[in-house]
């Protein structure tokens, strides 16, 4: 690992002297997991295991196994505060050698031999260390080095040699300390945002009719009326394929949506790799989106994937995988875009998109799709309050990306 200059490109204030080169192996021990038969799993005492680790920086404490252990193991694979463990054997490279500190002395507790624990004999800060084994250069010194059998592995020696920069005590607990707290605001949108996705499912569910019910199970005071069935193809006036062009560099103005710019979540339109149709668009003005109107996917493995056109997306035109519906001006698009998201929609794309090759529904299926309409009236209450709820999703997962770009971006810079 060759480094221009080891000092971070960012640094708090009062810190100047120059990061010293260390090698992992000059900075503690380690030592490998037990290897456990079927029989001794599942009973016994705690245990950790690679899902306690793979997508984390803090081993998850509260979803531990359990294998059988003698004393003379539990003394020999114990765990004690500060502990950081890799993963040493991954089906996927990306999951190798990923790390997680151990935050506190786990009372007999022995871990799978899947891992590699590094046991810290040179007092680094703990918090520091739950963030520096995700550095790029470090992430890259260990994936380089994975052998390949049935999974990617990694060895004590791979570990042991790892080189990167460490700076004095108190500048690691400044880093590790801010980077604790961006941990924690994170962790706090996702909560938020977890919780309101859990809402809107609820909603779903309990606002529209299921099991045969012409009534919801909860409804808007006022409203009491059995709901009618109706075909998608009675509610809209047209259904229309997309375009047939390439999408080219973005122009500024006007914006191409393909199946892939629908977020998978959200269903939103994604801004991060905007496109333009590369195409003479003075004669495309009918693939210009418009207010009320749903785009549907109608092949591949996002078939069935809906998006609602709102102003705030601005000049739009629609792909040719895409089938656009226009719903007639007495029904209210909101409500029929929000049914495209509950159980039965998802039940009849998966019945109606078999086929022999590619899974696929055309314009005539989706027009055939049948569900419940309540009055407009109630049509609008239920599309304006899940539209609240999906836009508290969409304001959080939104925080969440940026504040996950700016530890990305930190981990960059408060690292040489």
């Amino acid at each position: 690992m060759t480094k221009n200059n080891n000092i971070p490109a960012i640094r708090f204030k009062g810190f100047t002297d120059e990061w010293e080169q260390r090698k992992l192996g000059e900075l503690g021990t380690l030592k490998n997991g037990m290897n456990f038969s079927k029989d001794a799993m599942g009973i016994g005492f705690p245990f950790v295991n690679l899902q306690n680790i793979f997508g984390r920086n803090e081993i998850d404490i509260d979803n531990l196994g359990k294998a059988m252990a003698s004393t003379a193991q539990l003394k020999d694979y114990n765990l004690l505060a500060g502990d950081v463990l890799f993963v040493r054997s991954s089906v996927k490279l990306e999951g190798v050698g990923e790390a997680a500190l151990v935050p506190k002395t786990l009372e007999n507790t022995t871990y799978s031999g899947f891992i590699i624990r590094f046991r810290d004999e040179a007092g680094l800060d703990d918090n520091f260390k739950r963030f520096i084994f995700a550095t790029e250069d470090i992430r890259e010194q260990i994936m380089s080095q994975a052998t390949d059998s049935a999974n990617k592995n990694i060895s004590q020696t791979v570990l042991s040699n790892l080189e990167f920069y460490l700076p004095s005590l108190n500048e690691q607990e400044e880093i590790g300390t801010f980077l604790s707290s961006l941990d924690n605001l994170i962790t706090l949108h996702q909560r938020k945002y977890d919780k309101l996705t859990n809402v809107k499912k609820s909603m779903l569910e309990k606002m529209f009719p299921k099991n045969g019910s012409c009534y919801p199970e909860i409804r808007f005071k006022g409203f009491s009326d059995a709901w009618e069935q109706r075909k998608l193809g009675d509610i809209s006036s047209s259904f229309e394929y997309g375009l047939n062009a390439a999408a080219k560099e973005y122009d500024g103005v006007n914006k191409y949506l393909r199946i892939t710019d629908i977020d998978d979540s959200s269903h939103a339109f994604r801004d991060d790799d905007l496109t333009s149709p590369d195409i003479d668009l003075s004669s495309a003005e009918n693939y210009r989106l418009q207010e009320g109107e749903i785009l549907f996917a109608r092949t591949g493995a996002s078939v069935g994937k809906t998006y609602i056109y709102k102003e705030f997306d601005e000049l739009v035109y629609f792909a040719g995988f895409l089938i656009r519906a226009k719903i007639k001006p007495e029904y209210d698009a909101e409500f029929v875009f929000q049914n495209t998201l509950c159980s039965t929609y998802e039940k009849y794309i998966q019945i109606t998109s078999q086929r022999s090759g590619q899974p696929g529904v055309n314009a005539q299926e989706y027009a055939e799709y049948s569900f419940l309409l309540p009055s407009c009236a109630e049509q609008k209450k239920i599309g304006n309050l899940l539209r609240q709820i999906d836009d508290l999703i969409t304001l959080h997962q939104r925080e969440l990306e940026k504040l996950k770009n700016i530890k990305k971006s930190m981990l960059e810079k408060l690292f040489v």
